[in-house]
């Protein structure tokens, strides 16, 4: 068995400083960075990318609505073709940040609000798949199993990547709880671990209401701004080694 493992990195902006990311890069194989719209800044960037192109961790471009403020994580009604060209931009943007490293983008991850809008939002989701066809249609999408995204990016000719989320809650409807709600945010590593483990074993996840739901990913998140994160990533990391899965990025081909 195999899975890949990935965390949000790069979300530092100015002297506001967001997470491990140096330790991050040191347990994921797979990192979503910032490209300046939700977080991040210019040297943030740069020297995310370059630690994970040494340490051999493929890099995506975590997009989302233009919201500094906000972080990302509050719904905007933008227009369509305005947010494939926000898109655009900032894959263009974190890809040139990528090539100085060493590296380039090599998948796309909405983020936020984003990432939850076009699981059920069409015009979004829509919008973002044609932004990434429109720059490299060769890149992967990186998203929620069963979401009108994906499904979009499978008619559009993308690869898709299925994800899942180590350390948030589940609803019955195998989508993520809100995290306005009780049970959206989980904290024991080893607890988290065990819930991966299910998940890569059965295909199968407890929801917030006790009952079991069907969540089969090629890909694992741990979320690097929630507090421990470098300890649940590390559990996690641990945890999936000693059951025998090899933790390995969902594209192929070296980091550069």
């Amino acid at each position: 068995m195999t899975v890949d493992l990935n965390s949000d990195v790069g979300e530092s902006f100015g002297r506001w400083v967001l997470g491990d990311d140096e330790a991050m890069l040191g347990l994921v194989t797979s990192a979503n960075v910032a490209c300046g719209f939700h977080a991040g800044d210019p040297s943030t960037l740069r020297r995310t990318c370059f630690i994970a192109a040494q340490n051999g961790v493929a890099v995506g471009a975590q997009v989302g609505y233009r919201d500094l403020a906000g972080f990302g994580r509050r719904f905007i009604e933008v227009e369509p073709t305005a947010l494939a060209d926000d898109v655009v931009y900032q894959i263009g943007a974190l890809d040139g940040m990528c090539r100085v490293a060493g590296t380039r983008v090599r998948y796309v991850k909405p983020h936020g609000a984003l990432y939850n809008a076009i699981v059920h939002h069409e015009a979004q989701a829509e919008a973002v798949v044609a932004a990434v066809r429109d720059y490299d249609s060769t890149l992967p999408v990186l998203g929620l199993p069963g979401s009108a995204f994906l499904g979009a990016a499978e008619k559009a000719g993308l690869r898709t990547v299925r994800e899942f989320f180590v350390d948030r809650g589940y609803t019955p409807e195998a989508t993520l709880v809100p995290r306005s709600q009780p049970g959206a945010l989980l904290h024991d590593p080893e607890g988290v671990t065990a819930r991966v483990l299910r998940m890569v074993t059965d295909g199968v996840v407890r929801a917030v209401d006790g009952s079991d739901v069907r969540v089969e990913a090629e890909s694992a998140c741990v979320h690097g701004d929630s507090p421990g994160a470098v300890a649940m990533a590390t559990a996690v990391r641990a945890g999936l080694t000693a059951a025998g899965v090899e933790l390995r990025p969902f594209v192929d081909g070296p980091a550069g």
